[in-house]
């Protein structure tokens, strides 16, 4: 398989956790959003849509779109599996991974900062407060289905890793890198934490990546 990724990319962040956590052998493409790469036609004939991520599989298929991708993943590698065996608890895992991946990320992606630049002319003040507003909206909704829910434990849903940890970890690590305070959000934070701390996680970060600039990258 072909992964195409970018190390800012937090829909790529969520695939490389997967791929970790699949132990699924990969070959990563570095495509550079900052150089407008994924406009260039080489990678316009891998994915029309012209963004990231996208996961080109031995047959040529090429999957695009994160969460649809975490799908085939998740059937095309049933272990460690990225949902509850529950009806209900499939549900809620996915329900909380699209309210950070359909809700909160999509206003912050690039070319929604491109538009809020170049069209609407927002200076640097008005697209912090912006990304501000929509990170912290999410973290707030986030951290209220989240605190007193009975399925809630040591992870976004029961003690395991799903899809839901997979989306969250990234909303937070954007929260981190744009400072603003966690103190209100003290169960998504722990949550966080928790899977930060294990292997697939952590080596996803985004500062973790071969192409995150040398000066912020993880020694």
């Amino acid at each position: 398989m072909k992964f195409y990724s970018f190390w800012r990319s937090l829909a790529s962040f969520r695939v490389r956790i997967a791929l970790n956590l699949k132990n699924a052998a990969h070959e990563v493409v570095l495509v550079d959003i900052d150089h407008n790469e994924q406009r260039g036609a080489d990678y316009a004939k891998v994915n029309p849509q012209m963004a990231l991520p996208a996961l080109e599989l031995d047959d040529g298929t090429v999957l695009f779109q994160s969460i649809a991708i975490l799908d085939y993943l998740d059937e095309a590698f049933p272990a460690p599996p990225l949902l509850p065996a529950d009806i209900k608890g499939r549900a809620r895992a996915r329900a909380l991974a699209l309210m950070v991946a359909c809700e909160g990320h999509p206003l912050l992606v690039p070319r929604v900062r491109q538009y809020l630049n170049d069209v609407v002319k927002l200076d640097r003040n008005a697209q912090a407060a912006w990304r501000k507003h929509w990170i912290v909206e999410t973290l707030t909704t986030l951290e209220a289905q989240l605190g007193g829910h009975r399925d809630t434990g040591r992870f976004c849903h029961g003690d395991a890793p799903t899809m839901a940890d997979i989306c969250m970890v990234g909303h937070v690590s954007i929260a981190v890198m744009q400072d603003i305070d966690l103190t209100p959000y003290p169960i998504t934070t722990r949550i966080f934490e928790t899977a930060m701390a294990l292997p697939a996680f952590a080596q996803a970060h985004p500062l973790a990546q071969p192409d995150a600039p040398e000066a912020m990258r993880r020694k």
